[in-house]
């Protein structure tokens, strides 16, 4: 600590035009729209000399405002919280003490990339909406911040030589100063996917969202075409030259052409699925460093995230039924900070089990043994499901057969054969494990899924049970975690008991400043 007063610090004059450029993006479409509209009305010329200096007076509007906005916001990195002030007319103060930052991350967009900017976001692991963000800085100064924060957080300061010494300074009290380098160990790349592993990966997100958007946007603007989107003869009359010919071939033709349609919007699927995944992992990489797992990825908005070893509190590692056939997985980390949002951050998106193991190895935790005592749920816990299932199909058929006078009612009966062989194939295949410093919770077949609880970093266990458990005698283990979800259901009574008193004498028994050490495991 240097002693000096903090002063508050805006941030980068860039981020000013960022802002403007942004807002006039928002105003293409308004633009667009309206000038169609313009162009269709007869006798335009009056409305278009009213019309263009109000547009003319809206982007200038929209550029002062920001100008406002970027010269109102200012950043305080104090001696132990950081401040934001923002707000043109009424001014807004938020404080986050540094023993709430869970975690210090940066983003770029596209438009803050192009410019050399970073989006700082203070992770308080409360949720995206409690979280402090900061845009933009530049980005060796997001850099130097995550760092001066982190070191106030853990009240280590990393060295700086004495050269940058006075660089430094500046950074604590919030001025960009871009002479200062900070002295890293080099990391060391535990995993990375290149182009060929993202487009692989891309192949298997398959995804129709493309349709759904554009579905959205016809219906949205379905008022520049010249008939009505959603009426069937009106298609119909639109197809009837080029189509006239499937139409005459008679119903078959027209169900193979059907097909066709459909069998189409495979080739859509795949590329919107490789799109996807090309623009969310591209150039994706994880390394390991003294503050934890660093990773990177993104081609058009760029994220760098670090996640302390010491906040893993559980792992999740998941499949689909394609992707296992050819070996692929995926690693999730649960830790106390968030993932834009999210309860999980992903290690491994698409990797096999040897590459999954090393970077389980690094956090603390491994992958169950051979001789793991896997038990199922309690065999009382599938037939009331199937009971409960059954009842409200048969409620449903039911219904059918008094209010349908065709004999759809057959339907739900015929439904409850298929529900309760899934339920019982579920039931094989779920298991739960527990061990000395782990516990285990595997559940699907074709796409399953294990997560792995360290026993020591566990904030709570709680059995739950409502009135048909309590009378079957069996319940549901919640295990609580600051960053997401571990439930077990249809644990028997006792063996819920059990678990709970071990766990509890793992977490009562750990020391739990000593858990930078241990990175996971339970101390022996």
């Amino acid at each position: 600590m240097t002693g000096e007063p903090m002063k508050p610090q805006r941030t980068n004059p860039l981020s000013f035009a960022v802002g403007a450029v942004s807002k006039l993006f928002q105003l293409v479409i308004p633009v667009v729209l309206g000038g169609v509209a313009i162009l269709n009305r007869e006798g335009n010329g009056g409305f278009l000399a009213f019309a263009v200096p109000i547009l003319i007076a809206v982007i200038l509007a929209n550029v002062f405002f920001a100008y406002l906005q970027w010269l109102r916001l200012t950043y305080t990195i104090g001696e132990s919280d950081v401040r934001v002030e923002s707000g043109i007319v009424s001014r807004a103060a938020r404080s986050v003490p540094y023993e709430r930052i869970q975690d210090v991350s940066l983003e770029q967009k596209l438009l803050p990339r192009m410019f050399g900017l970073v989006e700082v976001k203070f992770e308080t692991g409360a949720g995206g909406g409690d979280d402090l963000k900061l845009a933009y800085l530049s980005e060796a100064e997001g850099e130097r911040l995550r760092e001066v924060v982190r070191d106030r957080k853990d009240d280590t300061p990393a060295f700086v030589p004495p050269e940058n010494a006075q660089a430094e300074r500046a950074v604590t009290s919030g001025m960009e100063t871009p002479a200062a380098k900070r002295v890293e160990p080099e990391a060391e790349t535990v995993f990375a996917m290149n182009p060929q592993r993202v487009l692989t990966f891309g192949l298997f997100e398959f995804s129709l969202a493309i349709v759904a958007v554009l579905a959205g946007a016809a219906q949205q603007l379905e008022f520049l075409l010249p008939f009505d989107l959603w009426d069937v003869d009106e298609w119909q009359q639109q197809l009837a030259g080029p189509g006239q010919w499937l139409a005459d071939l008679g119903p078959f033709a027209r169900t193979a052409g059907f097909i066709i349609a459909a069998v189409s919007l495979i080739p859509i699927g795949i590329a919107t699925g490789v799109i996807r995944t090309s623009l969310r992992e591209w150039d994706f990489r994880l390394e390991h460093t003294p503050k934890g797992l660093r990773r990177r990825r993104g081609l058009l908005t760029r994220t760098d995230l670090v996640m302390p070893l010491h906040r893993v509190q559980a792992l999740r590692m998941e499949t689909g039924l394609v992707r296992k056939r050819f070996g692929w997985h995926s690693l999730k980390i649960i830790s106390l900070a968030n993932d834009s949002g999210g309860d999980n951050h992903d290690a491994v998106p698409f990797g096999k089990l040897p590459e999954l193991d090393r970077v389980i190895g690094l956090t603390g935790f491994h992958r169950p043994a051979p001789d793991t005592q896997w038990v199922r749920a309690t065999p009382r816990y599938f037939i009331d499901r199937v009971i409960i299932a059954a009842s409200m199909l048969l409620i449903l058929a039911i219904i059918a057969a008094i209010l349908v006078s065709k004999p759809l009612w057959v339907i739900p009966l015929l439904a409850i054969i298929p529900a309760t062989a899934f339920g019982w194939w579920r039931w094989k295949r779920d298991r739960r494990a527990i061990d000395h410093d782990q516990i285990y919770n595997r559940i699907g077949s074709l796409a399953p899924k294990l997560s792995i609880a360290s026993r020591v970093k566990l904030q709570s266990v709680e059995i739950a049970q409502g009135p048909v458990a309590r009378w079957r005698g069996y319940a549901t283990l919640h295990l609580g975690l600051a960053g997401g979800k571990f439930h077990i259901k249809g644990v028997p009574l006792a063996q819920a008991e059990q678990w709970r008193a071990q766990i509890c004498r793992s977490m009562a028994g750990t020391d739990f400043s000593r858990l930078l050490d241990t990175k996971g495991s339970a101390i022996a």
